[in-house]
C-alpha cells in the first residue's frame, strides 16, 4: 500500500518539478521582457539592464553603466530566486520608486519559474 501511494505522489509532484524548470518556455516568457533588457553574452544595457548573470548580483548594481533609481541601488536587495520571482510578478511591490514600467507583470507562477531558469541558465553560456 505505502509503495502505490508513494508512486501516486511521484506521478503528481514529477510534471510540476520537470515545468519549473523549463528553460525553453522561459525563454518564450522572455520575450515580454525583451522591448527593455538584453540577455546573453553579448547583452547590452537598454531601456532596461542587461539582465546577463544577474541572479546573486545586488539589486542597482549589476549592470555597469545602467542608470539605476536610488531606491534600487539602495534597497540593500540581492537578486536571489525569492526576489526575482517576486519582482518579474510586481516589480513595484518588491522595491516602492523604482524606475521598472511593467505593471503586467509575469502573473502565471509556471511562466515566473520558467523565466527564473532561463535567466539564470544564459549566465553559464
Amino acid at each position: 500500500m505505502l509503495k502505490w501511494v508513494m508512486a501516486a505522489a511521484m506521478l503528481v509532484v514529477v510534471p510540476v518539478a520537470a515545468s519549473a524548470q523549463d528553460v525553453e518556455a522561459g525563454k518564450g516568457v522572455f520575450k515580454k521582457c525583451a522591448a527593455c533588457h538584453q540577455i546573453g553574452a553579448d547583452a547590452k544595457n537598454g531601456l532596461g539592464p542587461s539582465l546577463q548573470c544577474v541572479a546573486g548580483s545586488k539589486a542597482g548594481h549589476h549592470a555597469e553603466g545602467f542608470a539605476y533609481s536610488d531606491a534600487l541601488k539602495n534597497s540593500g536587495l540581492t537578486w536571489d530566486d525569492e526576489h526575482l520571482l517576486k519582482w518579474m510578478e510586481k516589480d513595484d511591490a518588491v522595491v516602492k520608486g523604482n524606475k521598472m514600467i511593467f505593471p503586467a507583470g509575469v502573473k502565471n507562477e509556471e511562466d515566473r519559474a520558467n523565466l527564473l531558469a532561463y535567466i539564470k541558465s544564459e549566465c553559464k553560456q
